[in-house]
This record gives structure tokens, sequence and C-alpha cells, in this order.
């Protein structure tokens, strides 16, 4: 049975997570989702990508604990490796594409969103979550581990240190409104998987280089000196401002509304 289906919706790929009943993320349905993903961030007819959960009342809940102590007792057995794989694995290389992806990811959280499921949003580069949404977080220290799928370096990065050391040696879990005071979450919103597309249709208008240069160089920021970072976006922007799409972009923009006329939000 396929745990991950996709729909299209204009120029935006709806990726729809479903493992019944519980909602876990497994071996399989990481593998599963690896290869919509890499197809779908390779489709040039594809803007914008949506993320979100199949089963109600669950966007991803965790990854699959059962998986997660026979890998423990099979590692147990065996000497310990000289170096981890650089991915780690089938969920790491998950959220390190969704990361790297050259076009907007966006996370509909549109239910309990625990561990490895929230820490692939936090590979998002925006969350929406559910007005309903009672569970958003890592709990892993609750049972003996921590947060392996990227949550220990993505998410200081998101809502800065103090708070992440706090929500992560605690296994704290919040609800949507919570989520957005502290900043795991972009908005709230009572359909968030209808939100996260009305963004997504944002993009279909707008050249894909720009979103694209945009994106790799914001996520760079924080890994690198600011003097290389400048130099890198200065070397990007002479790229793609000669670029036809950019060109005839900013042309029709001079004959429409200026670039700083507000825009709803």
């Amino acid at each position: 049975m396929s745990l991950v289906t996709v729909e299209r919706r204009g120029g935006a790929a709806l990726v729809i997570y479903a493992n019944p009943a519980i909602g876990t993320m497994t071996a399989a349905g990481a593998a599963e989702m690896l290869t919509v993903m890499q197809a779908l961030a390779a489709d040039p007819a594809v803007r914008a990508i949506v993320i979100t959960g199949g089963v109600p009342g669950i966007f991803i809940r965790h990854y699959d604990v059962g998986e997660l102590t026979v890998l423990g007792d099979a590692l147990a057995k065996a000497p310990p490796p000289a170096e981890a794989a650089p991915s780690g694995g089938g969920f790491g290389a998950l959220v390190d594409l969704i990361a790297a992806a050259p076009k907007p990811v966006i996370a509909a959280i549109n239910g309990l969103c625990m561990g490895g499921g929230f820490e692939l949003t936090l590979a998002c580069d925006l969350r929406i979550a559910a007005a309903d949404c009672t569970a958003i977080g890592l709990p892993e220290t609750r049972v003996g581990i921590f947060p392996g799928g990227g949550g220990t370096q993505r998410l200081p990065r998101v809502i800065g240190e103090a708070r992440a050391l706090e929500m992560i040696l605690r296994g704290r879990v919040v609800g949507a409104a919570d989520a957005l005071a502290i900043g795991l979450v972009h908005e709230v919103a009572e359909d968030c998987v209808a939100r996260a597309l009305e963004i997504a249709a944002e993009f279909e208008a707008r050249p894909p280089a720009g979103l694209a240069y945009a994106k790799r160089l914001t996520r760079a920021a924080l890994d690198r000196p600011l003097s290389e970072g400048l130099s890198d976006e200065r070397r990007s922007f002479v790229e793609v401002v000669r670029l036809p799409s950019a060109v005839s972009a900013m042309k029709a923009s001079l004959a429409n509304a200026p670039l700083g006329t507000a825009e709803p939000s």
C-alpha cells in the first residue's frame, strides 16, 4: 500500500503522507516520500510543494518507535560505526532534500506533529498549523533518546538556542497557539491546507530562479562567515539579474504597481 500520494493544484504539488491508523513515519514511508520529493524537486512545472498528513487529526505523529527499538537492538550487537553516513540514512536524506529543494516547501500541520514528524517540518521553508492542532514538538528525551533527524540543529536556528534547549531537554510539546507565539510555526489557520495552498499559489507568478537563489542563500546565511555569504550573494545576484525571466519580470513590474506596493498577507 502506498503511504504517499500527490495531488496537483495548479503549479503546486500537495504531498499527503498517510500511515493508518496512528500516522507514524517509517523507513518505508521515508523512502517513498524521498522518491516523490526528488521527482517534484526536479520538475520545473512544480513551483511549490505542500506537505500534509492524510490520517484525520495527524500530520505525522512521530517516527515509529518500534522500528527504532529494532535498530537499537541491532546496533547494540555490532561494533560502533567509524563514521555516520552524511545523510543519516533514508529519513535524513529526506529532510535534507526538503531543505535543499530549489523551490518553496510548506508544511501544512493538520494534526499531531511530534518527533520525526516535527523534524520534517523544520526542514520546510514555511509551517502553517491548524488551529485545533494540540501537539507540536520534540518529546524524544521522554523515551531515553534525543531528536536525531535534524531537531537539535534546525530548531535552534528557528527559535534560538535558549528556547530550543528548553523544548528538547524537557521533551515539550505545545498546541498551535503556543507554537505560533514562540515562532515554531509561521501562521495558524482553521484550514491549514487551504492556507498553505493559497501561499503556494503566490509563487506561480514569480520566476523560479529568483526563489531558488533566495532560498539557497538565506538557508546558508547562519552557516558561514558574513563576508563569505555577502560574496556569494553578490555573485549570485549578477547571475540571476541577467536572466531573461528576471528582466521580463522587472520590466513588467515597471508597467504595473511599484515594487513597494503592499500586497495582501
